[in-house]
């Protein structure tokens, strides 16, 4: 089976996890604060704060933000669960922005007019997720113009897109956003087996997200409400979470970011092949915007489906029968049931759903072969006949 992501592991990330089992810490050491500044210098951004998942970051960066009760989230409806839930967990209310049919991306232009209609109606978002869907960041100077305009938060939620671009920027310097969040689950750019990370530029959301991700206690003086009574001394100082990255999944990052540049450049040789091999194809490739360099965690492509016999659960299954591991990516999340449930219903946002119809991710990861590649290519040929 060739799936469709993978991670890449080698003797040297072997290496570091092996050194953290034999040191004196498996949780809270060293490690896991240079994987954040690692992270952090590559991203050009001031901090970064490592939890054990991009679910968790997200969940964080929402509290850190201040959103609760009576309060909206927007996000994509393209993207996965995460994005959504995370503005529940705090108790907000959630909704979407339909996306571009173009970048498959929250389009700019959806949430403007839908931020317009909301000011009147007096039910703007205190948080707009835009989320960087397969690699390819969002509008982001034109969301970010937005949020000034009608007051509101930005969590970039970055999961597929670490070592990519905006502008010639990395993504992750929160240049146009208060956060960004990364995954570094297995199939993610790189990996830290699960594990995410939550980068910022404003020192208070930094020390915010830092007591949230440990149950809210602090050892610092400068947090305490009064003086220490000794070094065993802490106070909790908020209602936090265990949320955590260990040594050893920090280990792996830190290992895992002196490839990230090789990870790219590799995908996107992968991708540059796939659309000369794909251009007779009756599929639509996905679409590269001049702002943003993607970090191609997915090549999503589109059948074209009046210009094929076969519906696209059809040729799914004829790729995986092949020993093809593609994926769908992603079933919009407010025809969920526990979304349909909340009053969402089918046709809410028409791009999304459309989109999601024909879409098939196929096979791309770092080590993807030319033969491989070549492999997919011909078994998806045979598939749209």
């Amino acid at each position: 089976m060739i799936p469709y992501g993978r991670q890449n592991i080698n003797q040297a990330d072997i290496d570091a996890v092996v050194d953290v089992l034999q040191s004196d810490f498996l949780t809270q050491g060293h490690q896991v604060p240079l994987f954040e500044k690692k992270v952090a210098k590559y991203c050009a951004s001031e901090y970064g704060v490592a939890v054990n998942s991009a679910t968790s970051a997200l969940h964080i960066a929402c509290l850190a933000l201040g959103l609760g009760e009576g309060d909206y989230l927007w996000t994509s409806p393209n993207t996965f669960i995460a994005s959504a839930n995370c503005g529940l967990y705090c108790g907000a209310k959630v909704d979407f922005v339909d996306i571009d049919p173009l970048t498959y991306n929250l389009s700019a232009q959806e949430l403007e007019q839908k931020l317009i209609q909301a000011k009147k109606d007096n039910k703007l978002p205190r948080i707009v997720i835009p989320v960087h869907f397969s690699g390819q960041s969002c509008d982001m100077k034109k969301i970010y113009s937005l949020s000034k305009e009608y007051d509101f938060k930005i969590i970039e939620d970055a999961s597929h897109a670490i070592g990519g671009k905006y502008l010639d920027q990395p993504i992750g310097g929160c240049q146009y956003s208060d956060i960004t969040v990364f995954s570094f689950h297995p199939v993610k750019i790189i990996t830290t087996a699960e594990g995410g990370l939550a980068t910022t530029n404003d020192k208070g959301l930094f020390v915010h997200m830092q007591l949230l991700r440990s149950h809210g206690l602090t050892r610092d003086p400068e947090l305490m409400t009064k003086k220490s009574e000794g070094d065993w001394y802490y106070q909790q100082v908020d209602l936090g979470l265990n949320y955590r990255m260990n040594e050893l999944q920090a280990a792996l990052g830190i290992s895992q970011m002196e490839r990230l540049d090789e990870f790219i450049d590799k995908r996107h040789f992968l991708q540059e092949r796939y659309d000369q091999l794909l251009s007779s194809f009756s599929i639509i490739k996905p679409y590269q915007g001049p702002d943003s360099y993607s970090a191609l965690h997915l090549y999503p492509i589109q059948i074209q489906i009046d210009k094929v016999k076969r519906t696209r659960e059809e040729i799914f299954k004829s790729l995986r029968k092949n020993d093809i591991g593609v994926n769908v990516h992603y079933i919009p999340v407010h025809t969920q049931p526990y979304y349909l449930n909340m009053g969402f219903k089918k046709g809410d946002f028409p791009n999304a759903e459309n989109y999601y119809e024909r879409a098939i991710s196929i096979p791309i990861f770092q080590g993807l072969t030319i033969e491989m590649q070549d492999e997919v290519v011909n078994v998806l040929k045979k598939a749209l006949v």
